[in-house]
């Protein structure tokens, strides 16, 4: 990108009233110019009602400095690695991306951010300039035409909804997969190999049963799916994190009226761990030719598992990536806890716990 001749400056774009400035200062996008050293030097009106920072209070700063702060789709903050801006400001190369950048007022939002460079008149870069745009509502109209087709399979069959989908997507004879961005829930029954040591087989059958039955009721009713059980483990699938975190939520209220009638019957009560996270996931038809599962894999779903294991016993931890995608509400039930390291990860994952 290429300012006019009397705009060729860094000195230039610091001034408050010029023709550049009014001008974005129109746009109802949000927009922001750093310098090579990604310090903010100018900040327009849109991006100071989308991210609720008051141009005062930015200027000068990297948004690395607790304003905005970006993570991806899958929470990998992108200040450390990955910064869009930094990469266009090194090869003068245009980047799109969808970030979650923090909200002045708490929580993140989703948006969809373009970022080009600024160049002199000799061609080099001087600059990068970030224009984003709140995608809040086209993100909720996504979830909700996925809840959509999930509530429309529940009225035709498996085969038919998944031929029409292929046949209008890829062919008839495509591939059944596909990336999708999902919110994958773990819950693993703490203390199992002692219980089932202690216990006769039939019971331990029946215990496991009564578990997972409760949380595939439960999933179900929360616009979700069962993608496995595993062990003494239950791993299940959302479109949309609130659905998620209300799964849960209801799980673990549903185990403990469980655990009091145990408790009477003088059985030990079952304590269980539960985990979330969300991102881009690879979901298909994972398998031999005689057996197949509709299954998801990535590092968002080994993330998951790890969010799991840090949980304490009888206690919900979700991601960043969770909380990111969380309405107010359910944001407020949410505290941050740690930063636990995943593995394959360099950077220590931030995680949340159910107050």
């Amino acid at each position: 990108m290429r300012l006019a001749s009397d705009a060729l400056s860094l000195e230039y774009i610091r001034r408050p009233r010029t023709t550049m400035a009014a001008a974005l200062d129109s746009l109802y996008d949000g927009v922001y110019i750093v310098d090579r050293q990604r310090r903010i030097v100018f900040w327009n009106r849109g991006a100071e009602l989308i991210t609720g920072y008051p141009r005062r209070q930015v200027l000068g700063r990297r948004c690395s400095e607790g304003i905005l702060s970006h993570i991806d789709e899958n929470g990998r903050l992108l200040c450390k690695s990955g910064c869009p801006l930094l990469g266009t400001l090194l090869t003068g190369k245009p980047h799109e991306a969808k970030v979650y950048p923090l909200h002045k007022g708490g929580g993140r939002l989703p948006t969809q951010t373009h970022v080009a460079a600024l160049r002199d008149g000799q061609g080099r870069v001087f600059a990068g300039i970030e224009v984003f745009r709140d995608i809040s509502k086209e993100e909720e109209l996504r979830v909700l035409q996925e809840k959509f087709a999930k509530l429309i399979r529940r009225y035709v069959s498996s085969s038919t909804y998944d031929q029409v989908r292929d046949q209008s997507r890829r062919g008839a004879r495509g591939a059944r997969s596909e990336m999708r961005e999902l919110t994958v829930l773990y819950l693993d029954v703490v203390g199992f190999t002692a219980l089932s040591e202690s216990s006769p087989p039939r019971e331990v059958v029946a215990l496991l049963n009564e578990v997972f039955g409760i949380c595939e009721v439960i999933t179900k009713e929360c616009a979700g799916d069962i993608d496995k059980f595993i062990g003494d483990a239950v791993m299940a699938v959302f479109v949309d994190a609130n659905d998620a975190v209300r799964a849960g939520r209801i799980i673990l209220s549903a185990l403990a009226r469980m655990n009091r009638r145990r408790r009477c019957e003088g059985r030990q009560p079952v304590r269980v761990r539960i985990g979330a996270n969300s991102g881009r996931v690879l979901q298909g038809d994972i398998g031999a030719i005689e057996r197949k599962d509709r299954t998801v894999i990535g590092d968002v779903v080994n993330t998951a598992a790890r969010v799991q294991t840090a949980a304490e016993p009888g206690a919900m931890f979700v991601s960043e990536a969770v909380h990111a995608r969380l309405n107010a509400a359910n944001r407020r039930l949410f505290i941050f806890h740690d930063r636990v390291k995943a593995k394959g990860k360099s950077a220590a994952v931030p995680v949340y716990r159910m107050k």
